[in-house]
């Protein structure tokens, strides 16, 4: 390119823990883009790693509801239109309208980025007045995008349809470089002494089947771990004192992602549940999905349709509705046969071959370039 290219990119998290949009502007930056990367800080945030792109957290009086993302949005449009960008980039719906909006005053580019089906979360599907608004949203700013894509062929379908705008895929999934490991964790936090692991990673959060694979601890011998926080955590904290639990569940709390990889390496047995409680989450492909295969770690996955495509292709996981009998009986199956699991570890170490940032990278420096 002829000079920098500089992009802001815009999402409602507080950056720590985002380890697709670290590896998205990571890219960028190594492509010759100057990156800046704008979420908002929460009371409880930590300290931003540093990283090779910008990054700008907002304060906001409010942590969540109706007047977060209201107030949020007026402070990321004010910061878009009193900083440069050559293309505003938009991560999931809840940040689009301040991008569109400063890229129709100020004549630039506006890419799309759909993480997830954003009027089918939960949260969104059983407010019937909130899904109208997003909805409402939706229908009028993403046809404005230059560029748009999201995290799966579904997902892709069903969005270049409805909004008669092309979605491209690009998976998210780690990098296949072999990354140094911090010697520095205190190592006995995570691994159990005596049973094999079972790991969750990610939110802990409504559809997720957290209680369900914690009742299916009673019948397993192994100790479930936790890595994350969320809306469910004094609930599920709960749940485990009051089923006696305590020695086999363990909650770590929120884990940065370079440690995030020292965990899952030592896990045995990955969890990537959900119940249908909505498009988003039938039509999903979750990067904790990605993360168990390069760690070549089984996972036990929700029986949902992308998911059953990968599935058909390199048989590494078992699917499993979110139910805790049969989670229990799963996992025993893998805990007890041998050779279905060497089997499956095995093709998750072929699959990530396939599966792997260094070829999504291709496809997005391709789509940037041509904005550029």
């Amino acid at each position: 390119m002829d000079r920098e290219v500089k992009i802001i990119f815009t999402v409602s998290n507080d950056l720590s823990y985002d380890q697709r949009m670290q590896r998205i502007c990571t890219s960028l930056v190594n492509a010759g883009y100057e990156v800046c990367l704008v979420g908002r800080k929460k009371r409880s945030s930590v300290e931003l790693q540093a990283q090779h792109f910008k990054q700008t957290r907002l304060n906001c009086i409010f942590e969540k509801g109706k007047l977060f993302y209201l107030e949020y949005n007026i402070r990321l449009l004010l910061f878009l239109l009193f900083n440069h960008a050559d293309i505003y980039s938009a991560v999931d719906l809840d940040t689009l309208l301040p991008c569109l909006l400063a890229a129709k005053i100020k004549s630039k580019k506006l890419v799309f980025d759909a993480h997830e089906y954003f009027t089918e979360v939960p949260e969104v599907v059983e407010r019937p007045l909130t899904k109208k608004i997003w909805e409402f949203l939706a229908g009028l700013c993403i046809p404005h995008a230059n560029k748009a894509y999201t995290v799966g062929t579904k997902l892709s379908e069903i969005f270049t349809e409805k909004y008669k705008t092309n979605f491209e895929i690009i998976l998210n999934v780690p990098s296949s470089t072999h990354q140094q490991i911090s010697t520095s964790i205190n190592q006995h936090i995570y691994k159990s002494a005596h049973l094999q692991i079972i790991l969750y990673q990610g939110a802990l959060n409504e559809g997720r089947g957290l209680e369900e694979c914690i009742l299916a601890m009673h019948r397993i011998n192994a100790e479930l771990q936790l890595a994350g926080e969320g809306d469910l955590s004094t609930k599920l904290r709960t749940l485990v004192a009051k089923e006696g639990l305590t020695d086999k569940v363990k909650f770590l709390g929120f884990v940065k992602p370079n440690e995030l990889k020292q965990i899952t390496s030592q896990a045995y047995i990955g969890l990537n549940l959900l119940r249908d409680k909505g498009l988003s989450y039938y039509y999903s492909l979750a990067n904790k999905f990605f993360d168990y295969i390069h760690a070549g770690v089984p996972c036990i996955c929700a029986d949902f349709p992308e998911y059953q495509n990968i599935n058909m292709q390199y048989d590494c996981t078992l699917l499993c509705p979110a139910d805790a009998d049969r989670i229990s009986d799963t996992i025993n199956i893998l805990l007890n046969d041998k050779i279905l699991y060497q089997k499956l570890k095995d093709n998750c170490l072929k699959a990530k071959e396939d599966l792997c940032w260094e070829k999504e990278e291709i496809k997005l420096l391709n789509m940037y370039k041509t904005l550029s």
